[in-house]
C-alpha cells in the first residue's frame, strides 16, 4: 500500500507495447513525465530520485513513466522521439509533447522547468 507523497504511487514502468495507453492516452487526463533512461547511465541514476520527489510532491497531479531504453524493443521509442542521449525527460499532455530536457537536474530545476512547460491552467501544479 502506498501513502501520500510516495513516488511509487504515481510511477509506472512502461515499454513499447504500453506506451500508447500508459503515456499518450493517460496524458489526456493528467500530464505525464517520461524518463528515458539506461541502467549503465550514471546521470540517469542521479536524476531518478529528483523526479520521484517532484512527482511525490505533486501527489498524483503528474504521472511519471520510466522507460529503460535497453530493454526489449524500447529503443524504438528513443528513435521515434529522436533522443540523442540519456537521461531524456519528455512532458506529455493531451497526447502532445510540451517540452523535454536531457541530463541530470535538481528537484528545483525540474519544478522550474515544469512551470515553464505546463499550460497556464496547470502551471500552478509545480509548486515549490
Amino acid at each position: 500500500m502506498t501513502s501520500p507523497g510516495d513516488p511509487s504511487a504515481h510511477l509506472i514502468d512502461v515499454d513499447l507495447d504500453g506506451f500508447q495507453h500508459e503515456v499518450l492516452d493517460a496524458s489526456e487526463v493528467r500530464p505525464v513525465l517520461v524518463d528515458f533512461w539506461a541502467d549503465w547511465c550514471a546521470p540517469c541514476h542521479a536524476l531518478a530520485p529528483h523526479l520521484g520527489r517532484v512527482v511525490a510532491d505533486l501527489d498524483g497531479r503528474i504521472r511519471l513513466a520510466k522507460i529503460e531504453v535497453d530493454e526489449g524493443e524500447n529503443m524504438k521509442l528513443a528513435g521515434q522521439y529522436k533522443l540523442r542521449g540519456f537521461p531524456t525527460v519528455i512532458l506529455f499532455y493531451r497526447g502532445v509533447e510540451l517540452g523535454r530536457f536531457s541530463g541530470a537536474r535538481s528537484r528545483r530545476e525540474i519544478l522550474d522547468w515544469l512551470r515553464i512547460h505546463l499550460p497556464d491552467d496547470l502551471a500552478g501544479l509545480a509548486v515549490s
